[in-house]
């Protein structure tokens, strides 16, 4: 008897990428803006919303586990993974809303809202997002069909960034008409109800499929053993933390450098002179890193494929390096080599997550050939929290830095927080990718010929134990 094939429509197809396309709207806010946010309109310390943010990620870290065991064991009329979205979006919208909303308390007032809305965001977006990506997996049984509709996923994230980038400043500057507090708010409110549209797309265009078989436990202890001796893994697991504050360093601090450093800039075109302020130019900045950042990671595989994942990631990683770095030579007036950079650091750059996803997968046949047992979930699962852990550190490494210079927010700033906001967007996150890269260069050594040979041996072991089954 044939096996069936889930085939999906394009209508699933696009109803599966609206789900990201939600989720990145308030993915790529919380990025970009949060800390600006935090310091300039809502009234934190830059060290005080440091910390809350790595306390608070720490603890999503944790959360998301608890999320994904909790949707696997759900039964429900709609399946294990649909309720989350249709019952979770409207909650999502509204503690989004609330962690954008400035109330008016006192300073320790302030750091208590901040803290409980911001962790109940974080909460909300787990028990949306992780259902969300996990529904990918019972869609379809289908490789070919699950890698379309996650391609599908990965335009509307995309999307959604390119719009977060391109209006999220002007929008609040608009909506607040001189009250950015307001501003901010209605913003969200804008992204919530645009979103929980968005998810609501998502929820009643797929189906869940695929129902899960009994399988022999495995022990959780084994498991860990195995990943806690598989070198490759371990060594990317701090590539991917370290590259993320490469990442997250610079991208927290943005707004504030074009609103400090950069400045308003004036500009005469066919002989018209035009005033552009740093909402504006901060705004261009982002979305033209999300736009080439797309290109980059859509030439990839032509470039992998040329010169094997590793070389293509270490190659990536030093131009992106050298871009990144140049920015400390760059003064306020040299703006037009500032888009320069972030263009070929972005084209660069942006590929580099996605390959390291990639080379994660090579250390789950690594640890299928060595020890003989695969734990490709526990795999992934545990380096979705070296992106939570770089993220929190590097969050908590700018607002640091920022309060050390003696950041006071909505003034003029003097030299030493004005050379702080070029660090951080030059040698400070060169110094985490360079180690990254050394560890990449010379102590990685799963590259093409190694990966060849290791699955050319699962293949034969593969192989033989289904003659044995069939014997």
């Amino acid at each position: 008897m044939s096996k069936e094939v889930h085939k999906l429509s394009f209508k699933e197809k696009v109803g599966y990428g609206f789900g990201d396309l939600a989720s990145v709207l308030f993915w790529q806010t919380i990025m970009v803006y949060l800390l600006f946010f935090y310091t300039d309109i809502f009234g934190l310390t830059a060290a005080a919303a440091g910390i809350m943010f790595f306390v608070s990620r720490i603890l999503d870290a944790f959360f998301d586990v608890v999320i994904g065991m909790t949707a696997d064991r759900t039964v429900s009329r709609w399946g294990k993974f649909r309720p989350y979205i249709l019952f979770g979006a409207v909650p999502l919208a509204i503690s989004a809303v609330l962690a954008f909303t400035t109330p008016g308390f006192g300073e320790t007032g302030k750091v208590i809202y901040a803290y409980i809305t911001f962790i109940l965001f974080m909460f909300m977006y787990s028990t949306v997002n992780i259902p969300y990506t996990a529904l990918l997996g019972v869609i379809s049984d289908d490789p070919v069909e699950r890698t379309s509709a996650a391609s599908f996923k990965f335009v509307g994230a995309y999307l959604a960034g390119f719009i977060v980038s391109a209006s999220a400043l002007p929008l609040a500057k608009y909506l607040g008409a001189g009250n950015d507090g307001r501003g901010w708010q209605f913003t969200m409110m804008l992204y919530g109800v645009a979103a929980v549209l968005f998810f609501m797309v998502t929820f009643l265009s797929t189906k869940e499929r695929i129902q899960p078989i009994a399988k022999e436990k495995t022990s959780i202890k084994n498991d860990l053993k195995d990943i806690s001796q598989n070198v490759p893994w371990i060594l990317l697991f701090i590539v991917t933390i370290l590259f993320i504050l490469f990442v997250c360093i610079r991208m927290s601090v943005t707004a504030h450098y074009f609103k400090y450093y950069v400045g308003e800039q004036e500009f005469n075109f066919f002989g018209n002179k035009y005033k552009f302020g740093f909402e504006v130019l901060a705004s261009a900045f982002n979305t033209v890193g999300q736009l080439v950042s797309l290109i980059g990671v859509l030439a990839v595989p032509w470039f992998t494929k040329l010169v094997g994942r590793k070389t293509a990631v270490i190659s990536l990683f030093v131009v992106a390096l050298i871009c990144t770095g140049s920015f400390v030579f760059l003064s306020p007036d040299n703006l037009t080599w500032i888009f320069i950079f972030q263009t070929l650091g972005s084209i660069t750059g942006g590929p580099i997550s996605t390959l390291l996803w990639v080379m994660y997968a090579d250390t789950a046949d690594y640890s299928e050939w060595k020890p003989g047992r695969r734990a490709t979930g526990l795999v992934f699962s545990a380096s979705i929290m070296s992106n939570k852990l770089g993220w929190a550190i590097g969050s908590m490494i700018a607002g640091l830095i920022l309060a050390s210079t003696g950041f006071v927010p909505n003034v003029m700033q003097n030299a030493n927080v004005l050379n702080g906001l070029k660090n951080m967007m030059s040698i400070i996150p060169v110094a985490a990718g360079l180690i990254a890269l050394i560890i990449l260069m010379f102590f990685y050594k799963l590259d093409e010929q190694t990966m060849i040979k290791v699955k050319a041996e699962l293949e034969e072991r593969r192989s033989a134990i289904g003659e044995e089954a069939t014997a």
